[in-house]
């Protein structure tokens, strides 16, 4: 409850029925766009995995994966994945993508250790993506590319979302901004990251900030970033400022994964070197698995930012603290 904003006078402009309408409208056309623009292929994921693969994301490494064991397999145990961060990018080899090609994904997890808020659920939904490049492609103007691609496609659900429901101004700008998680600490060194986040984002309204999870100068990172996905020095959130809650709102992470010399460094630093012996992280030393480049787009996010909702809560189903339900209702949130 202490998390929980109320904006002063919120009233939501459409009922429920209306709503669930809208709901499917912004992920429709957000979708088909994306995959037209990335060249990605929809394909059916796993909701659950063998912990033993090392292929479940192990995000900040503290999270409890929700497990449970399998009757007929004698009780072995089962993980909800975290996300799909390294699977995709087995799967694009499994399933014989070729360079430039890409797939997509719904991905539905349960963070059964996340602190609930205005934008923080223990559901979890994206779309999960990922497409193989080359060698030449693993630097960063590769990825600013990648990201400005991904940008145009949420600024371009905007404006359909705006010509749909006429109550939707577009807010935002036409350029995301680009900064180094470095470069943002040097800006605000006596802030948090998520303070420098939210100044950032309502001074230029659509922010991309690169390299995230290794040390800053401060001897802390910009925020968590599992090892064995991401080369930390080739990475992205895109984060934009968003009105209704006055915050920084991140609707999607990216980054070109790593190679052998990446994944061996980052085990390194994390202290969890022991790790390059699971199943999907030897694959990568081995070079049995492509050079890829992946994301993930928040679906309820990004529902919630162009239908100007002030609650997650109020584009996904799940469950909440019995005051935070109470308090929602009489201040005319409407959870689903």
């Amino acid at each position: 409850m202490e998390h929980l904003m109320i904006p002063k006078d919120y009233e939501s402009q459409l009922n429920l029925h209306d709503t669930q309408l809208a709901i499917k409208t912004v992920k429709d056309f957000f979708q088909g766009l994306l995959a037209q623009r990335l060249n990605l292929t929809r394909v059916s994921a796993p909701i659950f995995v063998d912990p033993d693969s090392g292929m479940n994301d192990n995000l900040n490494g503290y999270e409890r994966p929700v497990s449970f064991g399998i009757k007929e397999q004698n009780d072995k145990q089962a993980e909800v994945v975290h996300s799909l961060a390294k699977w995709k990018r087995y799967a694009l080899h499994k399933y014989g993508f070729s360079y430039g090609e890409g797939i997509y994904t719904d991905m539905n997890a349960i963070r059964r250790d996340e602190v609930t808020d205005n934008i923080h659920s223990i559901f979890v939904d994206q779309w999960d993506w990922e497409k193989i490049i080359n060698k030449n492609e693993r630097n960063l103007d590769y990825l600013k590319d990648t990201v400005r691609t991904v940008y145009k496609c949420l600024r371009k659900t905007e404006q359909y979302m705006s010509i749909q429901y006429d109550y939707i101004d577009l807010i935002l700008p036409k350029d995301i901004f680009f900064i180094t998680s470095q470069e943002l600490e040097d800006m605000f060194p006596d802030n948090t990251p998520k303070e420098r986040e939210y100044y950032i984002c309502k001074a230029k309204g659509a922010v991309c900030i690169l390299q995230i999870g290794d040390k800053l100068e401060s001897g802390e990172p910009h925020d968590g970033r599992a090892p064995d996905y991401d080369d930390w020095s080739l990475n992205a959130d895109i984060v934009v400022y968003y009105p209704v809650l006055d915050i920084a709102l991140e609707l999607s992470s990216m980054g070109i994964r790593v190679d052998k010399k990446a994944l061996l460094d980052q085990l390194e630093k994390a202290g969890c070197p022991e790790r390059a012996e699971l199943p999907f992280q030897h694959s990568i030393i081995k070079g049995e698995l492509p050079l890829t480049i992946g994301g993930g787009i928040g679906q309820s996010r990004i529902c919630m930012f162009f239908l100007r909702k002030a609650h997650i809560g109020e584009v996904q189903c799940s469950l909440w603290p019995d005051e935070t339900v109470e308090e929602c209702k009489k201040r005319g949130i409407q959870l689903l």
